[in-house]
């Protein structure tokens, strides 16, 4: 099934100019309801928990734990959607260069604890934040290059305290009948890549069709949420 899209590839540039045209149908004005319904999974009674945001965009859902006393790492390849998501959200922000990595900057919220890095993901690392006791990935894994599933997992799981506890949202479809992004991500790769050093539990699966998609020719479309957390050792 990951045939039709094993080759597909978006480039950097690309994502900047969606956001440049306004092309952010991804984009969603609310909180994530995966996210809403599920985030006492997530936090598992703890407080003041450290959220990594891949490829975060402007996702409001950021500032909304920051409200409730996290604190919000993203790292985010367009400078306009870090930008509006200050912006739009009344969070003034300072900017600065990011030494350990070059031509990279992080916007930082004066009065809400989120810092926002604007650079490639995999220019990232637990060097420059340390690692998390959360992960959001909403539209991070299905956005990347299929061929950079590995290295991203990698990555994230660098990124995983050992009482890290990473929330993915993964879609199924017929790759078939649309090119991605986002990208069909089964349930069996989310195991291929995460199940050696993880623990993988599927905490909900919803029918998530809607005109919109229908539009892109699919005929059914299912999101799936992961709940994923270190082994212990």
């Amino acid at each position: 099934m990951l045939a039709p899209q094993e080759n597909r590839v978006m480039v950097l540039g690309e994502w900047e100019e969606r956001w440049q045209q306004g092309r952010i149908g991804f984009h969603q004005p609310e909180v994530h309801r995966m996210l809403e319904n599920n985030l006492d999974k997530v936090l598992a009674g703890r407080t003041g928990v450290r959220f990594f945001f891949p490829l975060c965009g402007k996702a409001v859902d950021m500032k909304w734990l920051a409200d409730m006393g996290h604190s919000v790492v993203g790292v985010e390849i367009s400078e306009k959607a870090i930008k509006e998501f200050f912006e739009e959200n009344n969070v003034t922000y300072s900017e600065e260069p990011v030494p350990a990595i070059p031509g990279a900057k992080v916007y930082k919220g004066t009065e809400r604890n989120i810092s926002l890095y604007q650079c490639d993901l995999f220019n990232f690392s637990s060097s420059v934040e340390g690692q998390f006791g959360a992960i959001w990935d909403r539209g991070s894994l299905v956005a990347i290059n299929p061929r950079d599933r590995e290295k991203y997992a990698a990555l994230i799981t660098s990124l995983m305290a050992k009482d890290c506890r990473y929330l993915l949202d993964t879609l199924l479809y017929n790759p078939e009948l649309y090119p991605g992004p986002p990208f069909f991500v089964p349930d069996e790769q989310v195991q291929s890549l995460f199940g050696n050093s993880c623990d993988i539990e599927l905490l909900q699966s919803v029918d998530s069709l809607t005109d919109r998609h229908r539009g892109w020719g699919l005929d059914y479309l299912t999101e799936n949420v992961h709940l994923i957390t270190p082994k212990s050792t």
